[in-house]
């Protein structure tokens, strides 16, 4: 695909409703030294970054959804899980153990996601329903990733899909073995994390692509595609790419569960500061 000149992606990562608090401070604190990127040409989001692309789809300023991570009367009505991500990922680990291909990868994680025990999928879509201001698809370019159960096939759901939003965000965020696989049109869908934690690659084509990943650059949990081979195909291909993770105080801040809803305010306030320092130079 031949480079656009001048066109920007922007790339948005897994990492829990703690890597939402995050991306959201650090794009808040970002625009606050002047460097928003918010206004990229594509929004790709994965997971967390599906919730947060929305987000910024739904046209509130990013100082009101700021807000609305740090403002107990405006958070989300989130469910608490506890969760270790290192236990959870030799979890997954075992379910794939020999799987051959990708998609053999992915199929064995939305078997294993279709058998768990959760809660009910529509106590999950009430959640994923507070999280977004709008429930409509924005007129920009956004794109949301997930995974089918069933067949292991990725899916990308933009506002030409036919699906709603809440039920497309819904799917990105279902978390193999923690949320229910979402119903779409007779299929059900997983976490788009189950195809790469980020789904950078996506943004081939693009001269400029920005991807925050909350979980860094070799996240625990097993995806089928890796951000760092992503990243290194896109530069080879000639696009500007920025990553930026967590620093060390964001670190802290998101700690062990991401899913913990206590983490949405130190996150935020540490995405803030780090987006504060602005983008570092490549």
């Amino acid at each position: 695909m031949a480079i656009a000149s001048g066109e920007t992606c922007l790339v948005l990562g897994g990492g829990g409703v703690a890597g939402i608090a995050w991306m959201t401070g650090l794009l808040a604190g970002l625009a606050d030294v002047g460097e928003d990127v918010t206004d990229a040409d594509l929004l790709i989001g994965t997971s967390a970054g599906s919730t947060v692309v929305a987000q910024i789809g739904s046209g509130v300023a990013l100082e009101g959804l700021f807000e609305r991570q740090i403002n107990p009367a405006l958070q989300s009505k989130e469910i608490p899980v506890q969760l270790d991500l290192e236990t959870f990922a030799l979890d997954l680990g075992r379910v794939v153990t020999g799987a051959v291909s990708a998609e053999a990868l992915r199929s064995r994680i939305g078997t294993f996601a279709l058998a768990a025990d959760t809660v009910p999928e529509s106590e999950r879509m009430a959640v994923i329903e507070s999280r977004l201001p709008v429930h409509e698809w924005p007129s920009r370019r956004i794109q949301v990733v997930a995974v089918d159960a069933e067949t292991g096939e990725p899916r990308i759901f933009d506002r030409h899909s036919g699906v709603g939003l809440v039920a497309a965000v819904a799917a990105s965020c279902a978390v193999p073995g923690i949320w229910p696989p979402v119903s779409i049109d007779g299929h059900r869908y997983v976490d788009g994390g189950v195809r790469s934690s980020d789904n950078a690659d996506l943004a081939t084509g693009f001269a400029r692509v920005v991807v925050l990943a909350p979980m860094g650059l070799n996240p625990p949990l097993l995806s089928a595609q890796s951000l760092t081979a992503a990243v290194d195909q896109l530069r080879r291909d000639g696009s500007g790419v920025t990553v930026l993770v967590p620093d060390p105080a964001s670190v802290v801040a998101i700690g062990t569960n991401p899913l913990d809803p206590a983490t949405r305010v130190p996150a935020a306030h540490a995405g803030r500061a780090q987006g504060r320092a602005g983008i570092p130079p490549p």
